[in-house]
């Protein structure tokens, strides 16, 4: 797909000024799809597909956790590995206000404002990944050490 065939979201300008290579890739969303939808629609691993989840500490602290798409987060090992009493998922009207993002869109890129992005450490060892790029129906494939690159992390290992 050209640079012109693409909306270019937030998410999409940060990875340009970091110099990051990407591909977008655009699907077809399908509201509450999530990874299995779109990984089936490119003919993909869904371990490949990674999920951008919104989530708040029980001080209602915003963070970001990348998990591949074909497993879930322990909140209860995320809050531990972050020193919180609790972490849960945000409604999606909440999600929206923390990242600028529509639920379906959400990416670590480019969001509103800074939040602390957490990492499940197995992608890293993926030589490829999926990941949103700021719209519903765009994902960009990169490497995963590239998100480095774009923005801070911490890895943690709570995928069950």
């Amino acid at each position: 797909m050209s640079k012109d065939k693409f909306p270019t979201t937030n998410a999409i300008r940060l990875l340009r000024e970091c110099d990051v290579p990407f591909e977008p890739i655009a699907y077809k969303y399908v509201p509450k799809g999530g990874t299995s939808t779109s990984s089936e629609e490119l003919g993909v691993d869904e371990h490949q597909v990674i999920k951008t989840l919104v989530m708040e500490t029980d001080a209602r602290e915003p963070l970001i956790l990348l998990m591949h798409g074909d497993r879930q987060a322990s909140t209860k090992n995320l809050a531990r590995a972050i020193g919180a009493k609790s972490v849960r998922a945000c409604e999606p009207k909440t999600a929206e206000k923390h990242t600028g993002y529509f639920v379906g869109g959400t990416s670590p890129f480019g969001t509103k404002r800074k939040i602390p992005v957490y990492v499940e450490s197995t992608i890293f060892d993926l030589e490829t990944i999926y990941i949103n790029a700021g719209r519903r129906g765009l994902l960009v494939k990169m490497r995963p050490e590239d998100i480095l690159k774009a923005i801070e992390v911490e890895k943690v290992n709570v995928g069950i």
